[in-house]
């Protein structure tokens, strides 16, 4: 059985986490096909957009306990594992908002620990309603530190430390209502939902959606004022773009503009 599933259709890749017996978690075999899959859409310029889903009972339960637990033979190698694991998994979330094409994470069931540090990481999320989310590591004694990162980088600061240090669940309309996802949807229409907003997404023009997602990661760290400079150099390569050409007359010639891209 394959560990992750990938289809494409219209411009939209989706890839499936196939785990569903061990709640799709990021064990090291998952860790790795899920980033080799971003390589690889990552230079397909046919891809437009990515959904991220799950099979089974749950979206992601974070990593792999078991596994994490086998690390630990002796205190050398269970340092140097450990800190292994962590860089291999902050690598994969810092290559989901490093690719081109946006990533919509599509979640049911629950998403946990860093399986919630999936969803913050990815650029946007449709929930089944019912959904619980938690970064619940300190449960059994491990303060989820790297989920934050991503985490304290989506909510409110205080919804963040409550969530780290209580190890409470939310659910989808809580985790709307703080911007840790898009929309909440009833759970038959979640494919649908999640699969229409990609479409919409992969109906733009790829080439501005490429440079819009770069610079909104790269300008969020900047101060106001070199936010605003760096953006404007954007602009000024986006508005020299051959195809913004077409779209800004094509909207004042009132038809749909033909790109090439």
């Amino acid at each position: 059985m394959d560990l992750l599933l990938r289809s494409d259709e219209n411009g939209v890749a989706t890839l499936t986490m196939n785990a569903p017996e061990r709640l799709n978690a990021l064990s090291d075999a998952m860790l790795a096909a899920l980033h080799a899959a971003f390589d690889e859409i990552a230079e397909d310029r046919a891809i437009r957009a990515v959904i991220l889903a799950g099979t089974g009972k749950a979206f992601c339960a974070g990593h792999d306990l078991k596994e994490m637990q086998a690390g630990r033979q002796s205190p050398d190698k269970g340092a140097a594992y450990f800190a292994d694991l962590f860089a291999r998994c902050s690598a994969l979330m810092q290559r989901i908002q490093s690719i081109p094409q946006p990533v919509i994470a599509q979640v049911h069931g629950i998403a946990t620990a860093a399986g919630c540090q999936l969803v913050a990481t990815c650029d946007l999320a449709i929930a089944a309603e019912g959904t619980r989310f938690g970064v619940n590591g300190v449960n059994i004694g491990l303060f989820c530190s790297t989920p934050m990162v991503a985490l304290t980088r989506n909510v409110p600061r205080k919804n963040a430390f409550e969530m780290l240090t209580t190890g409470r669940f939310i659910e989808a309309a809580e985790a709307t209502r703080i911007g840790l996802v898009n929309h909440a949807v009833p759970h038959d229409q979640l494919a649908s939902e999640t699969r229409a907003l990609a479409d919409i997404i992969a109906a733009k023009l790829a080439s501005a959606v490429r440079i819009g997602k770069r610079a909104f990661y790269e300008q969020a760290p900047m101060t106001t004022a070199e936010a605003y400079a760096y953006a404007g150099a954007v602009m000024t390569e986006n508005m020299l773009n051959r195809d913004t050409e077409e779209g800004i007359t094509a909207f004042l010639e009132k038809r749909e503009p033909a790109w090439k891209a």
